[in-house]
């Protein structure tokens, strides 16, 4: 048990720090023109291609796994592909990276209400209680800072952790023997192509642009960013997220991809020079702190279990020192 639950951490904090990276690629992006539904479009679809073949080698003709797990996989398609993402870039077109990524990362108390709310227990003091630090933090985090308070990107965020706690609770289901690798490139082609079609439609924009982009005050071509965005930060992110979920369940998993906050609040502070101010770094602790709190929550110990004594055979009824016992017949 503690080997998988090692095993399962070390894959969650690799896919955290590859998540991480997403935005601190796809604002520049956004930046030169393209629109939040194309960028989450391309995205998807080169990190599910990336993942073709090995999802394919993993489910080794097995295509009745993929019929049976297909509620699970259009979940994560629609919801924690296409509708997070899509909510997520649109939040960072507005607002910066960090204080996006902190807002949609209350996800692990969303999961906690919902759990409140689904099995009418209320949950433990340290749990509420890190449930209102974290809800401190998140005041000082949407914050204006002397500007003016974007309401709208912070509205995105907000959509962005509601997809992003129902993200968690989708890969952190049983698999029933479908590979996570399947999962991630089934959900990536269907969400990107979803998103790809309603783009089409004139539902939302969808725009693209094909001049260089600028990263860490480097003129790069767009395919650049574009494509480590899609191999990296999507392909193998959400394969090594789902692994990880699986291994150690919804709640323990959001709790190690809060390290993707820090990863990408450092990114972009880095590769795009944006830094939150002190007041936004204290919001970000707290969340942080008080989510750690909420997972930190003492687990029942199994009760001890009694000795057991041995039935008493009818025909023999005596005790261990081989006296007589009387009946109460």
């Amino acid at each position: 048990m503690r080997s998988k639950t090692t095993t399962g951490l070390l894959v969650a904090v690799s896919a955290s720090l590859a998540f991480g990276l997403s935005g601190t690629l796809a604002k520049p992006l956004l930046e030169i023109g393209w629109s939040p539904a194309a960028a989450v479009t391309a995205r998807s679809i080169i990190g599910g291609a990336a993942l073709a073949v090995p999802a394919l080698i993993a489910l080794r003709g097995r295509w009745s796994l993929v019929w049976q797990g297909r509620t699970r996989i259009l979940l994560m398609a629609l919801v924690g592909v296409a509708a997070t993402q899509l909510a997520y870039y649109a939040a960072v077109q507005r607002i910066p990276v960090s204080t996006a990524i902190l807002v949609e990362y209350v996800a692990p108390v969303l999961l906690v209400l919902l759990g409140w709310a689904t099995t009418r227990r209320m949950p433990r003091a340290l749990v509420l209680g890190g449930s209102v630090v974290a809800m401190v933090g998140l005041s000082l985090v949407v914050s204006p800072a002397g500007g003016a308070l974007d309401v709208l990107g912070l509205t995105f965020a907000a959509i962005a952790a509601v997809g992003c706690a129902v993200y968690y609770l989708v890969a952190g289901r049983p698999s029933e023997g479908l590979p996570p690798v399947v999962l991630a490139s089934a959900g990536l082609l269907i969400g990107g192509i979803a998103l790809g079609v309603v783009g089409l439609t004139g539902l939302v924009p969808f725009t693209v642009a094909f001049g260089d982009v600028d990263v860490a005050g480097a003129a790069l071509p767009w395919w650049i960013p574009l494509l480590v965005l899609g191999v990296l930060s999507t392909g193998f992110a959400y394969a090594a997220s789902i692994a990880g979920s699986e291994l150690l369940g919804s709640q323990l998993a959001s709790f190690a991809g809060l390290l993707e906050v820090v990863a990408a609040a450092l990114y972009s502070w880095l590769l795009l020079g944006e830094a939150l101010t002190p007041a936004q770094a204290l919001g970000g602790l707290l969340i942080l702190v008080g989510i750690a709190l909420v997972k930190w929550e003492p687990r029942p110990r199994p009760a001890l279990l009694e000795p057991e004594v041995p039935a008493l055979d009818p025909e023999d009824q005596t005790d261990v020192s081989g006296r007589a016992i009387a009946s109460t017949s």
